[in-house]
């Protein structure tokens, strides 16, 4: 296992397409007189004691007073009992509950503060920029319906400002599309750094993510594809149907499509971390995610969901100062500069905090599913140099060969 990100051996359950040269525990022999891998000859049951008592086998070390118990002088004294998971870094190197996952990412954001929000927020003011330029040249006047007109002429200005409302904000929307994939990129390298307790500059970590940067974006692209695809062909007979009963036919498509659409970004929204960590091709990294979702999709679905309304909680209670100043400065002009200026940079202040904590959830979510299915705390520990776990494997370099 590659000390960081290269998490592509996990240790007991091979990943699609992963290189079988890498080595791994033996598998299990099957049930026969003597077993393929252990000695014919056994230690007779009188040679071994238990570990706290004296015997004529191999006394094994006594763990520290109290390990896994009660604090000294607690109500049931001390005693023996599970001991605590390592962490080396930002989480335990066990199954993590929701909030050692929100607590992990938001941990990552203080420890590494300085190459988290160095990265953040250059591409939160990239971003913010674009689009206040998009928003000031491209976006449309909102439409103000007159209330003499008939009202077909009304509904049909309606749909054309919100047409002309939806094309202008696509530039907007694959511009920070673009932006959050970078931030992707590089944080993911950042938090797979953390997990470890390694320090990890922004060159390193741009060196590190730079070469998967083009395969992020054919999945990003793919996704979205896939996005489109389906609201088509769910809508597609309602609007050819074009009658009232057309509408209502549309109407439950896109409903369906909504919800067809929420299943496809849960099943592959740990590809990712699979391809930055695994590194793999776009289509193995998806089949990854959605082998690592199985079973758990519901668990998922609520980690993202919680996370996402956390983000639009803490954007929108940065943006309410904001939005106040600039209505006093700019009053109802929505356009002008002064009120794009004044709520851009309360985005700014948002989206530099909020994206390094969503990227966080998702690297991981992707870690505690492989700890869950493949016990990659084990080759976490031993990379991290942990006593008792071994010595971590050689590294082979970025790539991984």
């Amino acid at each position: 296992m590659n000390d960081t990100p290269g998490w592509a051996s996990p240790g007991s359950a091979p990943s699609d397409g992963q290189d079988t040269t890498v080595p791994r525990p033996a598998e299990p022999a099957d049930n026969t007189d003597t077993p393929a891998k252990w000695s014919a000859t056994q230690p007779p049951p009188g040679e071994w004691s238990a570990p706290s008592t004296p015997g004529h086998g191999p006394t094994a070390p006594r763990p520290a007073q109290n390990w896994g118990g009660p604090p000294p002088g607690g109500p049931h004294g001390g005693g023996w009992g599970a001991p605590p998971a390592a962490k080396p870094g930002v989480i335990p190197l066990r199954p993590l509950s929701v909030g050692e996952i929100l607590d992990g990412a938001v941990s990552t954001l203080r420890v590494h503060w300085r190459t988290v929000l160095s990265v953040s927020l250059v591409v939160s003011v990239i971003a913010q920029i674009g689009d206040i330029l998009l928003r000031r040249y491209l976006v449309p006047a909102p439409f103000t319906p007159d209330p003499n007109a008939p009202l077909q002429e009304t509904l049909a200005k309606t749909a054309d400002s919100a047409q002309a409302q939806l094309t202008a904000d696509i530039p907007s929307l694959a511009l920070m599309m673009v932006c959050t994939l970078f931030t992707t990129a590089i944080l993911t390298v950042v938090i797979s750094r953390s997990v470890l307790g390694r320090p990890v500059t922004l060159a390193e970590a741009w060196q590190e993510a730079r070469p998967r940067i083009p395969r992020l974006l054919g999945f990003t692209l793919l996704l979205a594809l896939m996005s489109v695809a389906v609201l088509t062909v769910c809508m597609l007979p309602g609007v050819l149907i074009g009658s009232v009963a057309g509408v209502a036919l549309a109407l439950l498509g896109a409903m369906a499509a909504f919800f067809i659409v929420i299943w496809l970004m849960v099943r592959f929204s740990l590809t990712s971390p699979a391809l930055m960590l695994e590194r793999q091709g776009i289509i193995p990294s998806m089949r990854r995610s959605a082998k690592l979702v199985s079973g758990a999709w519901w668990r998922t679905f609520g980690v993202l969901a919680l996370t996402l309304l956390l983000s639009f909680l803490l954007t929108f209670l940065i943006a309410i100062p904001f939005a106040a100043v600039s209505r006093i400065v700019a009053g109802d002009t929505l356009t002008g500069w002064p009120f794009l200026i004044i709520t851009g940079i309360g985005a700014v202040i948002a989206s530099t905090i909020t994206y390094p904590i969503s990227a966080g959830v998702t690297v991981l979510l992707y870690v505690d599913q492989r700890i869950r299915r493949e016990a990659l705390d084990l080759e976490l520990a031993r990379a991290a140099g942990i006593p008792g776990y071994g010595t971590a494997r050689p590294d082979h370099g970025p790539s991984g060969s």
